[in-house]
């Protein structure tokens, strides 16, 4: 089974009401924080107030560019300032002349697990199906949970990497299937969770920190 409670957002979506997004029925948050080595999403900060005072799990993403990969994490780390319980995820897409590599996707990969003691989400679409596809399983990236992008009725074509998908994006709040929209902040990517709330839950570190104390 599948939930339909988790979307993603950054400042592209501007004010929004994230009380009216939990009291719609979403659980759960991915906030855009970095991008490469110089850049700080500017609503960052603001939404995660807003999402902890609703009630809402948070989670952070990177945008990956080319460079290096291990100083991306640690910039993402200084800015996104996670705790236990926040999810973390490297955005892996194409970017022009930008674009991440899969070895500085890798290092960044290594780099968050060697400074918080967990891997981060890896999140992409038709960029790591071009790259690992029928390969054999890779040595770094299996380690990621994946957030796979498709605007179609499904997910298909998933790497070898991975057994099966654990959130999918299926709209950018356009295309794809309904709903577009969350409440409160209107039309955004929205996310599809693989699972249970509870297997969410301990996803994001909240169920098992909460049976640990």
């Amino acid at each position: 089974m599948s939930i339909n409670v988790v979307f993603d957002l950054s400042h592209h979506n501007g004010n929004v009401d994230l009380e009216q997004a939990q009291q719609a029925g979403l659980v759960g948050v991915i906030h855009k924080a970095t991008q490469g080595t110089g850049m700080v999403d500017n609503m960052y900060a603001t939404n995660r107030q807003k999402a902890q005072a609703a009630g809402l799990l948070w989670g952070a993403y990177h945008f990956g560019t080319a460079g290096d990969g291990a100083a991306q994490a640690d910039f993402f780390l200084s800015k996104a300032t996670p705790d236990a319980q926040t999810l973390l995820v490297l955005d892996y897409e194409p970017n022009g002349n930008s674009t991440m590599t899969l070895d500085q996707a890798r290092a960044f990969v290594q780099r968050i697990q060697d400074q918080t003691g967990r891997y981060p989400g890896l999140y992409s679409g038709s960029l790591i199906k071009q790259q690992l596809g029928s390969k054999p399983p890779d040595p770094i990236l299996y380690k990621c949970f994946l957030w796979i992008a498709q605007y179609g009725p499904a997910p298909t074509q998933i790497p070898q990497t991975w057994s099966t998908w654990t959130m999918w994006q299926y709209t950018d709040g356009n295309v794809g299937p309904q709903p577009h929209s969350v409440a409160g902040i209107g039309n955004c990517d929205r996310d599809q969770f693989n699972g249970t709330t509870e297997q969410l839950q301990q996803l994001w570190g909240v169920a098992v920190d909460a049976a640990n104390g």
